[in-house]
């Protein structure tokens, strides 16, 4: 008998496994769902839902933050054979009338602040279900599930779903132009999870965190998906400033995020210890500390630990660097993950000294997630592992990485001319990276094809690294924007990491952390060109910032600069601070631009 390739299939037989194991939970447990209470209100779901005259090939959208009411009325909308999607909740009206207008949907699950935004976008919807307080003209979720008709027939419903249909749209975050919904099939689905598993295990009861959007395809499929899939319990974070209580509470079996996520993990150990007050705790806490930077810099330099620093390393994790991680919460991870982006190799290394190997992964939501991976006692620093079993790859003469298998999206919504530039007649993706493959099949990113800069000289180099490299000894940059092509040069917008801003701030006495407070202060200035100076050493004379300018603003996600899944939008950046650029290149240094000095 074949194996269920749907999700209200999979769900079912996952849901009856253990029926009283707790599924979906708050932090600190203090709202939990059963299995057996999960199951129950996905029926009761389904039929509101059924109700409306939500079946196969409608689309239904939820707009709300990372929440346990989600995942019963998410699962439920499966169950009718609708596709369901989330969208980002900071979009604006104009832009939840592209999305609406795209998807199709009538339907919208959201929290009541949203709501006003929504009737604003000008797509009329039939019914707005609100998932906490009260709005007139909206339905309760308690409302929903009174809608279902005795005589729904829930079995025959989610059974009609079958695996060529859409489970879901995910709307990539484009650096230019709107946004384009990427149709994934219950098949491509069910192929990106097992193919997953069978590299990194999953296994019901296995624990992880819900903090990232839903609407991110990350966080659909390692806080949604493989939920479904495997049974694994979900701790669900609403803000993102809650992440490391989340964590502590959980201990994690299994856990992922995005580079700026480990790199505050990293910065936020480094300043517990420098503000370690016992003195007998603090000698520890460096002694260990310099233990596992020792045993980073092997990894780094790919060098074998040698039996004697194994032996004090060992005798680091046991007094000092095993508490350590279960302080951070991360002391039960049989894997952890980076991906969306390029992590620097010192944050990789830094957790593996601390006992926490990091596997870096590359995809896209075009291949429905995770494309590579490698488990982490096979992972190789600098690479993003090696293709999932089943999928093909090739590289054209431009360098453009090329992928075709099960894991192809089936178009981009309603966009035929978009989907015939991205995936030909033969089944073939073109990926939009620069992807090299070594001889064991490991790949390394080189950047976008789009992106990589070629300055007035000819030589060709990738932003995307000379950011990561910088960034890498900056925690006070939230965004750097590397400038260079056509010119004689590379030059950097940087920006200050809000989040990072008012304990830096209130450190240092300064008045205010507001971003052009910080971005005036000499004591910052300072302290950035340091960090350049520290990167470009790490670079090639070509590659190397030579000259900076600290904007005075913070960049948000899903504006001008920066997409909600924090890629920089480098076209409209350079239009917009065009000025600014032009200045770091006069001939005489102008005010407000300066230097990164020596290392």
């Amino acid at each position: 008998m074949s194996e269920p390739n749907t999700t209200p299939a999979v769900f079912q037989a996952i849901a009856a496994i253990d029926p009283d194991a707790v599924a979906v939970r708050s932090i600190g447990g203090a709202i939990s769902l059963t299995w057996r209470d999960y199951a129950a209100q996905v029926r009761q779901v389904a039929a509101g839902l059924a109700a409306l005259g939500v079946g196969r090939g409608d689309t239904v959208a939820f707009m709300m933050a990372n929440r346990v009411e989600f995942y019963p009325l998410e699962v439920g909308a499966q169950h009718t054979g609708a596709t369901s999607f989330s969208v980002y909740n900071t979009l604006s009206a104009e832009q939840l009338q592209y999305v609406f207008g795209n998807a199709g949907n009538r339907v919208v699950v959201c929290e009541a602040q949203y709501v006003e935004r929504i009737r604003a976008c000008g797509v009329p919807m039939q019914t707005i279900v609100c998932v906490d307080s009260p709005v007139p003209g909206t339905l309760s979720v308690a409302q929903l599930k009174q809608l279902g008709r005795s005589d729904f027939d829930f079995d025959a419903t989610w059974q009609s779903v079958t695996a060529e249909d859409i489970v879901t749209l995910c709307y990539t975050s484009g650096t230019t132009g709107n946004p384009k919904g990427v149709e994934i099939s219950h098949a491509s689905l069910a192929f990106e999870c097992r193919a997953y598993a069978s590299v990194m295990p999953v296994e019901f009861g296995d624990r992880i965190t819900s903090f990232l959007p839903t609407a991110h395809m990350a966080d659909r499929v390692t806080g949604l998906y493989l939920h479904e899939y495997f049974g694994t319990q979900i701790t669900v974070v609403p803000d993102r400033t809650q992440l490391g209580a989340a964590l502590a509470d959980v201990h994690p079996t299994i856990w992922g995020a995005v580079p700026r996520v480990w790199e505050k993990l990293k910065a936020a150990v480094e300043y517990s210890v420098a503000a370690e007050t016992d003195p007998t705790r603090a000698a520890a806490l460096r002694w260990a500390l310099e233990v596992a930077g020792r045993k980073a810099a092997a990894h780094l330099a790919g060098t074998a630990v040698d039996d004697g620093l194994a032996a004090e390393w060992a005798r680091a994790d046991a007094a000092v660097l095993g508490a350590l991680r279960a302080k951070l919460g991360l002391d039960q991870l049989k894997w952890a993950l980076s991906g969306a982006a390029p992590i620097p190799p010192e944050t990789l290394g830094f957790f593996f000294g601390l006992g926490i190997p990091i596997s870096e992964v590359w995809g896209m939501s075009e291949l429905t997630c995770i494309v590579s991976v490698a488990p982490p006692a096979q992972a190789r620093l600098g690479t993003v592992g090696r293709l999932l079993p089943g999928l093909e790859s090739k590289i054209a003469e431009d360098g453009e990485f090329l992928v075709r298998g099960p894991l192809v999206m089936r178009e981009y919504r309603k966009e035929p001319q978009k989907t015939a530039d991205a995936l030909d007649a033969d089944g073939w993706l073109a990926t939009g990276d620069i992807i090299t493959s070594d001889a064991d099949g490991y790949l390394r990113v080189v950047d976008r094809k789009k992106e990589l800069i070629i300055n007035s000289a000819g030589k060709n180099m990738s932003p995307a690294n000379i950011e990561n490299t910088i960034k890498a000894a900056a925690p006070l940059i939230g965004a750097l924007a590397t400038i260079g092509d056509n010119r004689a040069y590379n030059t950097a917008l940087i920006v200050l990491d809000a989040e990072s801003a008012p304990p830096y701030a209130a450190q240092h006495e300064l008045p205010d952390p507001s971003a052009p407070t910080l971005a005036a202060d000499k004591t910052v200035i300072a302290e950035i060109a340091r960090s350049i100076a520290a990167g470009n050493a790490k670079l090639s004379r070509v590659e190397q910032i030579k000259r900076f300018t600290i904007l005075p603003t913070f960049w948000e996600p899903g504006g001008d600069e920066i997409t909600l899944t924090m890629k920089l939008r480098r076209k409209p950046i350079a239009d917009k601070y065009a000025t600014d650029i032009d200045r770091m290149y006069a001939a005489e240094l102008a005010e407000g631009v300066h230097e990164p000095g020596s290392a």
